[in-house]
């Protein structure tokens, strides 16, 4: 991959895009990982506004640091970016206080979307005051392989400048792009669940292995017992989460019911 063209061509498309949307620039909620580090890099690049948000809820200090970290460097080398610190700790704890007590095995992940979209949320408000579109920092194998995002919430923006991108291929962009060392060293995570839990060890697998399973296309016979490890994973997750990646389901009415 060519880098650098692939860098250009991002920050061209976002550029034109707020140009035909009428919109003075981007808010991006940056999370101290690669993805929000790139996404907000390319937005800075094309010499527009940018609003970065940083909206801990019970976030680990590595992860506000490194955020933190980065959109100081990003402010050190574009003079059009800027930020707002939001803690929505209390707000979400507000949240669960509100909700009725239960013992379900399920609230843990409803919980941890509530924290997602409350960040979408969040995200939507400054976009509004400011007439800004909400960029995604979605990849392409959380958005298109195994849905690794909260409907409605990471998965609701306006516009998603990476989601065509592996992530390795993101890694590279990162490099090209000068992403300080913190992020590009620091394994991936969501963030979500107010601990050091990884994507892998929520997934089960790496997202180099998730890459192959995306793009294999032979038999089973003639791969790994590992390989077939990722091949049953990556299938399990993209058949569980293909609601989040297509259109809502519209009931359509026969004309003569009309």
């Amino acid at each position: 991959m060519n880098a650098a063209a692939v860098a250009n061509h991002i920050s061209d498309w976002l550029y034109s895009y707020n140009q035909s949307a009428n919109t003075k620039g981007f808010v991006i909620g940056v999370s101290g990982g690669i993805d929000s580090a790139v996404t907000s890099t390319l937005a800075a690049k094309t010499g527009l506004p940018v609003l970065c948000l940083e909206m801990p809820i019970h976030q680990s200090i590595d992860q506000v640091s490194r955020a933190m970290d980065h959109i100081e460097w990003l402010k050190l080398n574009h003079d059009n970016v800027h930020m707002e610190s939001i803690d929505l700790t209390q707000n979400f704890d507000a949240f669960i206080k509100a909700m009725p007590p239960t013992s379900l095995a399920t609230r843990d992940m409803a919980l941890v979307n509530a924290r997602a979209r409350l960040r979408m949320t969040t995200l939507y408000y400054f976009a509004a005051l400011n007439n800004m579109l909400v960029a995604g920092t979605g990849n392409k194998i959380e958005d298109f392989g195994i849905g690794f995002f909260t409907k409605y919430g990471d998965g609701g923006v306006d516009l998603s400048p990476i989601a065509d991108l592996k992530k390795t291929e993101v890694y590279s962009l990162g490099k090209e792009l000068g992403i300080i060392e913190s992020i590009m060293k620091a394994p991936p995570t969501d963030g979500l669940w107010g601990d050091d839990r990884t994507d892998e060890d929520q997934i089960g697998a790496s997202y180099a292995e998730l890459e192959w399973a995306m793009e294999f296309d032979g038999s089973n016979d003639a791969i790994s017992e590992r390989q077939k490890e990722v091949l049953a994973i990556y299938n399990k997750l993209h058949n569980a989460n293909k609601h989040k990646m297509v259109a809502i389901p519209v009931c359509k009415i026969p004309k003569e019911l009309k």
